[in-house]
């Protein structure tokens, strides 16, 4: 075997490259279950659908730690290409929303469901008792919907590759819902990266695109928002309570 090489470092993970395979190292912190559910998740869309994902070789634990074996996707972000290229935000802005339309247009039935997954963080939320029953009512009376859900679809998370192909990454959270909900889960990491004019351009243009009405998609920022208080960084929690007190928009 060829000697690994770190190539990413994230919160309790590690990237490496071994050859054209990529090995994604977890920390002990994590536990069997969130390992295989990751992967298993990688797996049910790599099946099917013909979406451009890392293809799964093996899930195993080399001293001690959990690892998933996976295709080596050469080539760069669309993350780094946005911050490099500045007079080409437009373009790779219209690539991104094009490429999660895409996303949102496939089904795959045996993921679990949003809603479910939305519920139970509500739940965890360390929310008051109001707060929590206002929320799980909102969510509750919103259509259900079966559209594939990346579940953190950023563009830190697209390769594009040398010949322009671009590859999406990290299918830890994928679930099947409303794709609203996975377009408001991108307009808020647009926000908390720091990048509000970058988050209104996204939506404003993902519902132009979609024909979306933009207040439809508002109704789940603030639910969105609260199911992602339970792993919140620390920095991240008062903002995420601030869109969770939002109830209209203009």
């Amino acid at each position: 075997m060829s000697e690994k090489i770190v190539v990413a470092e994230m919160a309790g993970k590690k990237l490496y490259r071994d050859g054209d395979k990529a090995i994604k190292e977890f920390e002990t912190g994590y536990t069997k279950s969130d390992i295989l559910n990751e992967a298993l998740n990688q797996a049910r869309v790599e099946e099917t659908t013909d979406l451009n994902i890392p293809k799964i070789h093996a899930v195993e634990v080399v001293d001690g730690k959990w690892s998933i074996v996976m295709d080596y996707i050469e080539g760069v972000t669309l993350n780094k290409l946005m911050h490099d290229n500045p007079d080409k935000e437009d373009e790779y802005l219209n690539m991104f929303v094009d490429l999660q339309r895409t996303v949102l247009s496939k089904r795959v039935p045996m993921l679990n469901k949003l809603k479910d997954k939305m519920q139970g963080r509500i739940s965890m939320a360390a929310l008051d008792a109001t707060t929590r029953y206002d929320l799980h009512t909102r969510l509750d009376a919103l259509p259900k919907h079966l559209n594939l859900c990346h579940g953190d679809f950023h563009p830190c998370n697209i390769i594009i590759s040398s010949d322009g192909t671009p590859y999406i990454i990290d299918w830890s959270h994928a679930t099947q819902g409303n794709s609203s909900a996975d377009v408001a889960r991108t307009y808020l990491s647009f926000y908390l990266d720091g990048k509000k004019d970058l988050a209104e351009k996204y939506l404003s243009l993902y519902c132009k695109k979609s024909d979306t009405a933009k207040q439809y998609v508002q109704k789940w920022i603030p639910i969105v928002a609260a199911s992602r208080l339970t792993k919140a960084k620390k920095e991240e929690e008062q903002f995420l309570r601030t869109w969770i007190g939002v109830v209209d928009y203009q």
